[in-house]
Parts: structure tokens; C-alpha cells; sequence
């Protein structure tokens, strides 16, 4: 049987939803000139949005999946209220997997809840229906930087100070590090085979090969041994 695990931080969801969007936002600008008409402007994308609509069983039906035994609809409510309390992002995974145990791409995605709606039906029982509203959270922090300023009048110098945002910096890699990654995947360390391109992908180091152009050997969060990549395409976390 197809497997589809879905992963909210460590909450997983003991039935896979029916029905999964996930929306990449534009952020181009388009700008019209006298002689040329309209032209677009590139920019980078914007957040991407995702929904989806899970069942939360009251009862340990044979087709929920619980890693550690039948968990009520409150565990999961609460995890819920949780990550809107806390205002804390987290990652949102989804695995896919065949019956004859090969592996597809992956989603592994730093979001925040941005809201939930529980739906109680009478054809339902006591069962329960979400619907989850998950937007990509990025990064980011500020620093203070000072500017000094001659005064026109020859009298002493007037200094100002503004906010500006930067990316915060990556953490030591080594092995068993947690790291994003941002690149295409290789059969080996030295460039072979080349694969999959990972964007945002969450996963960990198990190997290092300084010597290889691509040193970096990147695992799925589980273990699952996914490919060889360039020092550039990894953030430590």
C-alpha cells in the first residue's frame, strides 16, 4: 500500500489527508514603458501557502497510523492551539513512499500556522475534520548600523542608526548536523550522477568528503540516504 506520512514538527497525523495544495506566490512586478508595452520584473517568489483538510479519528481505526499508540483528538487539537500559542515556526513534511518501498520526492518546509478550522459533522460521528492554513516562514534578523555625519556648520557630528534586516549565519557543519539544503543532489562525491534539485529541504549530514567537489553528504530527517552536495547548497540550523 502507498504510504503518505504527514509531519507537523513531531506531530504526525494519524490519517493522510485526501487532498494536498501547495502554492507558490508571485511577487513579480510588471511595468509598463512608452515604446515596449508591458515587461515583467523577477523577482524573488513569495511565501508559499499551503492547505490541506485532515481527519482526526476518536476511534483506532485499522487505517490510522499512531507511532506511539492511539492518540485522541485532544492530542492533536493541542498541538494545534500549541503552534499558534507559542508563535514559533516548525516543519511541515510529507513522505511518499510505494508499496514496493521505493521513495518519491519529499516536502520539507519551515512554515507557521496561520489559522484551523475544526468541523464537527453528524455523518461523522465523533470524528473530527481540520482544515489547516500553513504559510513558509524564512529567516531573518536585524543589526544596527551606525552612520557618522560631518555637520554643515563645522560644529560636532550627528550620528544616526537604522535597522537592517540580514540573513543569520550558518551554524558549524559536521556530521549529524541538521542543515537546509539548496541544490542538486549527486551519485557521488565528485560530481557523478547527478539527481534531484532540494529547495528549503530539511534534512542532515552523515558523511563528509573534504576532498570532493561536492563534500556534503545529505540524509532525509529519518535517515534516508538521499545524495551528495556542494558546500554551498547547505545551511547548518
Amino acid at each position: 500500500m502507498d504510504r503518505y506520512d504527514f509531519y507537523l514538527d513531531k506531530c504526525k497525523l494519524p490519517v493522510a489527508p485526501g487532498k494536498l495544495q501547495i502554492k507558490v506566490n508571485n511577487a513579480n512586478d510588471t511595468v509598463t514603458l512608452i515604446n515596449e508595452g508591458e515587461i515583467n520584473l523577477l523577482k524573488t517568489p513569495g511565501l508559499t501557502d499551503i492547505e490541506f483538510e485532515c481527519l482526526i479519528p476518536q476511534t483506532g481505526y485499522p487505517f490510522a497510523s499512531y507511532p506511539s499508540g492511539f492518540q485522541g483528538a485532544s492530542y492533536y487539537l493541542d498541538c494545534f492551539e500549541t503552534f499558534k500559542v507559542e508563535k514559533k515556526p516548525f516543519q511541515f513534511i510529507v513522505s511518499r513512499a510505494a508499496a514496493s518501498g521505493q521513495t518519491f520526492f519529499s516536502t520539507d518546509i519551515k512554515v507557521a500556522l496561520e489559522d484551523y478550522q475544526i468541523t464537527e459533522q453528524a455523518e461523522e460521528g465523533f470524528d473530527l475534520k481540520v482544515k489547516v492554513k500553513l504559510r513558509q516562514y524564512r529567516e531573518y534578523g536585524t543589526k544596527i548600523v551606525e552612520i557618522k555625519e560631518e555637520s554643515s556648520g563645522g560644529g560636532g557630528k550627528l550620528k544616526k542608526t537604522r535597522a537592517e534586516s540580514t540573513v543569520q549565519p550558518s551554524k558549524p557543519i559536521g556530521i549529524g548536523s541538521d542543515v537546509i539544503v539548496n541544490g542538486q543532489l549527486h551519485r557521488d562525491s565528485y560530481g557523478g550522477g547527478p539527481g534531484q534539485v532540494k529547495s528549503n529541504y530539511r534534512g542532515k549530514i552523515n558523511f563528509i568528503n573534504h576532498k570532493g567537489t561536492y563534500p556534503y553528504h545529505v540524509t532525509t530527517p529519518s535517515g534516508g540516504w538521499l545524495g551528495w552536495v556542494g558546500a554551498k547548497c547547505v545551511k547548518g540550523v
